[in-house]
């Protein structure tokens, strides 16, 4: 009895040894520097977004891109709908090496890397123009430099590739919302952000967090007023059934943005890096495109559902919300704020 358990115990090692092996072969081949290379440089990209959202298609278009450009040699595998976690999940994964690519928001960023709190800012763009100026020009191309290097002057191990659109917040509510006066009182769902809690505080609401999946029922029975986010967002939680004001202010426009490993990034030669980096540029067009026409689709369905779209002077707002730019614009945030409104003149 004894000598059968000790071959069954050395037959398993033995089958986790062999296991090992394989893997770490299967693995060498996939990041091999072989250019060369019959197989191709197969790239793992997750993400949180559901398979019908305009961010999903842009990361599909840049995969087909790639293959394209590459002549086969790379290709993408997307695991889409939180299949490998949530955001800072993957962030993690992109880290430690396990996974290739993500999409994330700009604002969980913020927890690896501070400077990118600088798009939490409220009412920082002018319009739409003016934000992707930014963001396709030097300022927007350093954000993405400094992905790379964590606030205590080390490697994050994260490489930033681009941007992606998606849109500008706006409140929405069961009452007329014209002026930041319309808000006192009154209770708004927010994310669980220092910014956007202080922002709704200085425009004289009353900032609630709530989680995303239980904000319908929290809207239909008064636990909250009204709450912000893009028309997209919007209509396909379907809270456009609810609340029949919008009120088009777009007090913040934080982009999502496209990350790579960097232990996966330094495998790569220099013609791999330059057909994602090019991969990447077709795509955010592309992407930004289908966002508009998304954001023009979700307007159009408000209004066949009766909710009333409001177009307001953001001036009172801006203004109201001064103090917030001046507690959280702090240090590099600052001359980073500070540079990019300079950009409107």
């Amino acid at each position: 009895m004894k000598k059968s358990s000790s071959f069954f115990i050395s037959g398993l090692l033995i089958g986790c040894i062999v296991s090992c092996l394989i893997f770490a072969v299967i693995s060498r081949n996939q990041f091999s520097e072989d250019s060369g290379q019959s197989r191709p440089r197969t790239l793992k990209f997750a993400h949180g977004l559901a398979t019908n959202h305009p961010v999903h298609a842009g990361i599909v278009h840049l995969g087909e891109r790639l293959e394209e450009i590459s002549g086969g040699k790379m290709k993408l595998v997307i695991f889409p709908s939180g299949q490998m976690g949530n955001e800072t999940k993957c962030i993690e994964q992109l880290q430690i090496g396990t996974l290739a690519m993500t999409k994330t928001s700009a604002a969980p960023m913020g927890n690896f890397v501070s400077l990118m709190k600088v798009f939490s800012l409220p009412y920082m763009f002018n319009d739409g123009d003016h934000y992707w100026s930014v963001l396709e020009g030097e300022i927007g191309s350093e954000l993405l430099d400094r992905l790379s290097v964590r606030d205590d002057g080390q490697k994050s191990g994260l490489v930033g590739l681009g941007y992606f659109d998606s849109g500008s917040r706006n409140f929405y509510s069961k009452y007329p919302i014209k002026s930041p006066a319309d808000m006192k009182g009154k209770k708004f769902r927010v994310m669980r952000d220092p910014v956007a809690m202080d922002l709704v505080e200085a425009l004289g609401g009353s900032p609630t967090p709530i989680p995303w999946g239980e904000l319908y029922t929290a809207l239909k029975q008064g636990v909250v007023d009204g709450a912000e986010n893009n028309p997209p967002s919007i209509t396909s939680s379907r809270h456009s059934e609810v609340c029949k004001y919008l009120t088009l202010d777009a007090h913040s426009r934080i982009p999502d943005m496209v990350v790579v490993s960097d232990k996966i990034w330094q495998r790569l030669n220099d013609q791999e890096r330059d057909w994602v980096k090019q991969a990447m540029q077709e795509a955010s067009a592309y992407q930004r495109e289908l966002w508009g026409e998304a954001t023009e689709k979700a307007l159009a369905e408000m209004k066949s559902e009766g909710v009333t779209i409001l177009k307001v002077d953001t001036a009172p707002y801006r203004e109201a919300v001064k103090p917030v730019v001046e507690k959280h614009a702090v240090g590099d945030i600052k001359l980073f704020y500070d540079r990019i409104q300079a950009t409107q003149q």
